[in-house]
């Protein structure tokens, strides 16, 4: 197979693109499990690029159910280096308005410990470094190739993932907004933090599907406001995609992101267990060459 530098997960329509060509679909098993689902790999520009359905197709997984270890593995196993996640998000800002994009440069993990966070552990120890979680030069593409798809973006905001699969209360909605939460959702942490650890560039479209259930005059988030808002939102996503893929020359490089666990593990190598730095290969291989 072709390289795969570049990878998408977000929902499953996602790859219904009429400029993707050589569409195959690859099953992929890995030391945690299955990912979502299959990964659907075509061609855009002359580039493989793989497409994972984040919820599985047909949206079968909750936010907490989703095999997060599983998808970043797999799609590190195919040798991605950038991943583009596409999500739904509430606004918890009166200026990101439904139907508008947020690029954030910032998240806040408030969910409650019913997902698997790292990859390490069981006889290896990393620390990453987590101050800037979003890859900034991935960010900063994806922002420009939003905006040159028509798409209203927002530069930077905190993003905090809440456990789900329910919405938030009044109560809850109005501390976040008070803490300076810019946007809510259930499904970039661990997936932010994991890419990070698999060194992979990480960036986030999220789709503002509405204002959560603080704003008084504006509709409360329903299930049926997220879908229509992302349904309309998809052929932004998809031009958004087509544009990255185009450009990719031009932003595509070595990032910060890529060597994020170089000052990072910290068991010392004759510790470590043969049969756990196997299985954990493809992401620490080469620091233990």
């Amino acid at each position: 197979m072709s390289a795969i530098e570049l990878a998408v997960i977000g929902g499953s329509g996602l790859y219904h693109m009429a400029e993707l060509t050589e569409i195959e679909t690859v099953e992929l098993d890995t030391p945690f499990g299955n990912p979502s689902d299959v990964v659907t790999v075509g061609t855009l520009h002359g580039r493989r690029v793989a497409f994972l359905p984040r919820h599985g197709r047909g949206h079968t997984l909750t936010p907490s159910e989703v095999p997060y270890r599983a998808n970043i593995f797999a799609l590190k196993t195919l040798g991605v280096k950038y991943i583009i996640s596409v999500s739904a998000c509430g606004s918890l800002r009166e200026d990101f308005a439904p139907g508008e994009i947020v690029v954030p440069d910032q998240l806040f993990d408030f969910t409650k410990g019913q997902r698997d966070r790292s990859f390490f552990g069981r006889g290896i120890v990393a620390h990453l470094a987590a101050a800037h979680p979003f890859s900034g030069e991935m960010s900063a593409a994806l922002a420009q190739a939003t905006a040159a798809a028509g798409g209203v973006v927002h530069r930077g905001g905190a993003f905090i993932t809440v456990e789900g699969p329910r919405f938030s209360t009044r109560a809850e909605s109005d501390l976040f907004r008070q803490w300076g939460m810019s946007i809510i959702g259930m499904t970039t942490s661990p997936e932010a933090f994991l890419a990070a650890e698999a060194e992979i560039a990480y960036a986030c479209m999220a789709h503002v599907t509405d204002y959560d259930c603080w704003h008084e005059s504006e509709a409360h988030v329903t299930t049926e406001l997220v879908v229509r808002t992302l349904m309309a939102n998809t052929a932004t996503a998809q031009a958004a995609i087509s544009r990255l893929v185009a450009d990719f020359d031009q932003w595509a490089g070595e990032f910060a992101a890529h060597s994020a666990l170089r000052d990072a593990l910290i068991t010392h190598r004759d510790r470590v267990v043969p049969s756990r730095l196997a299985e954990l290969e493809p992401i620490i291989g080469k620091y233990f060459d």
